[in-house]
């Protein structure tokens, strides 16, 4: 469950809380009764392994494919009867 950061307009009392994504937001300060807003921040994400990098989704020139031999068609010669 995430974490939400709250901070009182009035007193300035800034607390944190655990609740789920379905749970109503806090409204009252615990402290003095006040209205409370709801403080947004940067999140650290750090994203591992392979896909989530531009150059993961690049052929390496290595694994480049190789050409196919051009082949030219000859048709077959008529006979003469």
């Amino acid at each position: 469950m995430p974490t939400y950061q709250y901070q009182c307009t009035a007193c300035e009392h800034a607390f944190e809380i655990v609740q789920s994504f379905t749970d109503e937001p806090i409204s009252i300060c615990s402290e003095c009764g006040k209205e409370v807003r709801k403080i947004y921040s940067n999140v650290g994400i750090v994203f591992k392994g392979s896909g989530f990098y531009k150059t993961d989704s690049q052929v390496k020139k290595s694994e480049a494919p190789k050409p196919t031999p051009k082949t030219t068609a000859t048709t077959p010669p008529a006979k003469n009867d």
